[in-house]
C-alpha cells in the first residue's frame, strides 16, 4: 500500500538528514502516516518531526523542512509540503490515481487484500448461544460482527476457523429436557406442568409436536417417572438445527460446531485441565468445593470450578475449552465474541488461559450490546423474544447485517425496521446497493450500445469527482488493514456509504456514456472499478451486491 511506502520514504529521508548532519543521529520514532481531515492539506500527513523534537529539539517546522529536503521523487507523490505546526504532508499525483483504475480491475475480487497476517491461525467463536432456545435478534448481532471480522481477517492474510460452542451439558440441559417433556406429554393429554424454571416459549410446543410427528409415542414413560434418556439430545438436535437455518438465512457459516460434552467425553479435556491447574498451583479445596486461585494472577477473589456436589461449573468447561483451542489444537489468537452481559468473565478468562500456560495477550473478547427493537428488550428465557428468523422474514439479510454492523459494538442500538424497509435514499442499505445497481446497470447499456470499456485511456479522467472516486476507492485496502487490527467490522458499513456517495457524485457531474468514444470507454473503466471495489465491501460486510432493483 502507499501508506506503508510513504512510511518507508519517510523513514529513508530522515536517516539521511541525519547521515549528512542535517538531523541529530538518534532513535527514529515508529513513521506514522495518517489522513489530514481535509484534503487540502493533502492525501497522507506524518507527524514524525513533532514527535523528533523531544529528543533533537528545536522547532518542528525547521525539521520538517530538513527530512523533506531529502525525500526522494517518486512517480505516485508531489514533492510534499510542510505544514504548521510541523507536519509533513503529501499529495498524490493525479497521473498515478487515473493509473489505480488498471490495478482495481486486475485485482479484482482480489482488491483490498492484504499479507499482513502472514497466513497465521486465528480462530473466531461467535454467537454460540445456548441450544435451549431460538436465536434472537442480539445473536444477529452477535453473528453479523463476528462472520464479517472473520472474512477481513481472511481479506488481511490470516487463515481463519469460525466456531460456534454448543452448550449441550450443564443444568440448562436439564431444564430445557423437563420442560420438553412436559410439552411432550400435553400432546397426548397428560397434565404435565411446566418446570419453575422451564422455557416457556411457544418453540417449545413446536418442537414436541415434531417429536410427536418423528416418534409417536414411543417417547412416553409411566406418568411421575423421568423423561427418556434419548429425548434431551434428540431435543437438542432439533434446535440446532433450526439455529443453522437462521444462521445460514443470515448468510453465517461455521467450520466447526464445537460440542461442549466433548470436553468430558473420551478427549478428558476437563480432567487433563484439571491436573494442570493442580500441578501450577491454582486449585484449592475449601467449603467444600473446588476453587480456582488467581489472585497472583490479578484476580480479586476465586472463581468455583466444582460445585459441592461435585459438578463444574461454565467457568471450568470454559477453560477446558480454551486449553482445547490453544494447546491442543494450538491456534495463534483465539477471538471470543460475546454478549455484554458476559462483561464480568472477561479477566477471569484471561486469567485462567495465563494459568494453562497460554499467552493472555493472544485472547482477544469482543463485547456487544443487545439490540432494541421499537424499545423491547430480549429475553429468552421469558419467552417473549423476537427471533432472528422473524426479524430476517421482515427485512431480509442484508438489511440485518447491514444494521447491525453499522455501529461499534459496545454501543447500544435501536434496530428501526421501518427506515430498514424503505426502498429510498434514507436507508443506506439501499443507498449503497443502489449505487451497485445503478453500475450494473451502466454497463449493461454501454454493452447494448456497442461501446465497451476495453483499450479506455484512464489517463482522460480528471474530472475532480472522477479523482475522488479513486481516491475513496483507494481506501479499502486501508480498512481491510485497520478492521483486521482493531476487529471493529463497523468501519465497512460507513466506508460503504461514502463509497456510494463518491460514485453517485461522480455520476451527476459525468455522463459516463456520451458521443465522446475516447472518454466513455475511460469513464466505463472507471465505473467497472468502482463495481470491483464495491461489490468487494458488500462482500467484506456478507451482503449481496444487486444487479437491479
Amino acid at each position: 500500500m502507499i501508506k506503508h511506502d510513504l512510511a518507508g520514504l519517510v523513514r529513508t529521508a530522515a536517516e539521511a538528514a541525519q547521515a549528512c548532519g542535517d538531523l541529530a543521529s538518534v532513535a527514529l520514532p515508529e513513521i506514522r502516516i495518517e489522513r489530514p481531515k481535509t484534503l487540502d492539506l493533502g492525501d497522507y500527513s506524518t507527524p514524525v518531526a513533532m514527535e523528533l523534537r523531544r529528543t533533537v529539539g528545536g522547532d518542528p517546522l525547521a525539521i520538517a523542512e530538513k527530512i523533506v529536503r531529502h525525500f526522494p521523487s517518486i512517480a505516485s507523490i508531489e514533492s510534499p509540503s510542510v505544514a504548521r505546526p510541523g507536519f509533513i504532508n503529501f499529495r498524490l499525483r493525479d497521473s498515478w490515481l487515473t493509473a489505480q483504475v488498471e490495478t482495481i480491475l486486475e485485482q479484482g475480487q482480489g482488491f483490498g487484500n492484504q499479507s499482513w497476517g502472514e497466513g497465521r491461525s486465528v480462530q473466531v467463536e461467535f454467537v454460540s448461544a445456548n441450544p435451549t432456545g431460538p436465536l434472537h435478534v442480539g445473536n444477529g448481532r452477535g453473528a453479523a460482527l463476528g462472520s464479517t471480522l472473520a472474512t477481513v481477517l481472511e481479506a488481511a492474510g490470516f487463515r481463519v476457523e469460525r466456531e460456534y460452542y454448543v452448550n449441550d451439558a450443564g443444568s440448562q440441559i436439564d431444564v430445557f429436557t423437563r420442560t420438553l417433556y412436559a410439552r411432550y406429554q400435553q400432546l397426548f393429554g397428560r397434565p404435565a406442568p411446566i418446570p419453575e424454571d422451564g422455557y416457556p416459549g411457544e418453540y417449545m410446543i413446536e418442537l414436541a409436536e415434531s417429536l410427536r410427528t418423528q416418534y409417536g409415542e414411543t417417547m412416553l414413560q409411566p406418568e411421575g417417572e423421568a423423561p427418556p434418556p434419548e429425548l434431551g439430545p434428540v431435543g437438542i438436535a432439533g434446535m440446532l438445527r433450526r439455529i443453522r437455518d437462521d444462521l445460514e438465512s443470515l448468510r453465517v457459516h461455521y467450520d466447526v460446531w464445537f460440542s461442549e460434552s466433548s470436553l468430558y467425553g473420551e478427549s478428558q479435556r476437563y480432567q487433563t485441565i484439571m491436573d494442570v491447574l493442580r500441578q501450577r498451583g491454582y486449585v484449592a479445596e475449601k467449603e467444600g468445593a473446588v476453587w480456582f486461585t488467581s489472585t497472583d494472577l490479578g484476580e480479586d477473589k476465586d472463581n468455583v470450578l466444582v460445585r459441592r456436589d461435585g459438578t463444574p461449573t461454565y467457568f471450568a468447561s470454559d477453560i477446558a475449552y480454551h486449553y482445547d483451542k490453544f494447546v491442543e489444537r494450538k491456534f495463534g489468537r483465539v477471538i471470543d465474541i460475546w454478549g455484554a452481559d458476559h462483561q464480568g468473565h472477561v479477566s477471569r478468562l484471561k486469567a485462567a488461559v495465563a494459568a494453562i500456560g497460554a499467552d493472555p495477550e493472544q485472547l482477544s473478547i469482543l463485547l456487544y450490546q443487545l439490540v432494541m427493537v421499537k424499545g423491547g428488550r430480549l429475553s429468552k428465557r421469558a419467552g417473549n423474544i423476537i427471533t432472528l428468523r422473524e426479524l430476517v422474514s421482515e427485512v431480509g439479510s442484508d438489511a440485518c447485517r447491514f444494521f447491525f454492523l453499522s455501529r461499534s459494538g459496545d454501543s447500544q442500538m435501536e434496530f428501526d425496521l421501518d427506515l430498514a424497509k424503505r426502498r429510498s435514499n434514507d436507508n443506506p442499505v439501499y443507498y449503497v446497493q443502489y449505487a451497485h445497481a445503478r453500475i450494473a446497470g451502466i454497463l449493461r447499456t454501454a454493452e447494448e450500445r456497442g461501446v465497451s470499456p476495453a483499450g479506455g485511456d484512464v489517463q482522460l479522467l480528471r474530472h475532480p469527482t472522477e479523482l475522488a472516486l479513486i481516491r475513496k476507492m483507494l481506501v479499502l485496502p486501508e480498512l481491510v488493514e485497520t478492521v483486521a487490527k482493531t476487529l471493529e467490522p463497523h468501519h465497512l458499513p460507513h466506508y460503504a456509504s461514502e463509497l456510494a456517495t463518491a460514485f453517485h457524485a461522480f455520476y451527476t457531474e459525468c455522463r459516463v456514456v456520451s458521443e465522446d468514444e475516447a472518454l466513455t470507454r475511460a469513464r466505463l473503466r472507471l465505473t467497472a472499478a468502482a463495481r470491483v471495489a464495491l461489490a468487494r465491501v458488500l462482500h467484506l460486510m456478507g451482503m449481496s451486491a444487486p444487479e437491479r432493483m
